[in-house]
């Protein structure tokens, strides 16, 4: 039996770290970042710490073609 153990960084914390590293990128690119870090992260999951980014004023996402969209850190 493999034993989880837990993240010492949030994942929101660290797609803020992301984008403030290589600047502005389409959701799909950002995923798979995140992904490299947090095996278990889901798109359900990442769209839910995207909305709550959103929310608090840290970052902004706008609509691009086919249902692409494009994150952006807020300074």
């Amino acid at each position: 039996m493999r034993v989880k153990t837990w993240k010492t960084r949030p994942a929101h914390f660290v797609l803020l770290e992301i984008l403030n590293k290589k600047g502005d990128m389409t959701d799909d690119a950002l995923f798979g970042l995140l992904k490299e870090e947090f095996n278990d992260l889901g798109y359900k999951d990442f769209n839910e710490v995207l909305l709550r980014l959103e929310v608090s004023g840290k970052i902004r996402t706008t609509s691009m073609s086919r249902g692409k969209r494009r994150v952006e850190l807020i300074q």
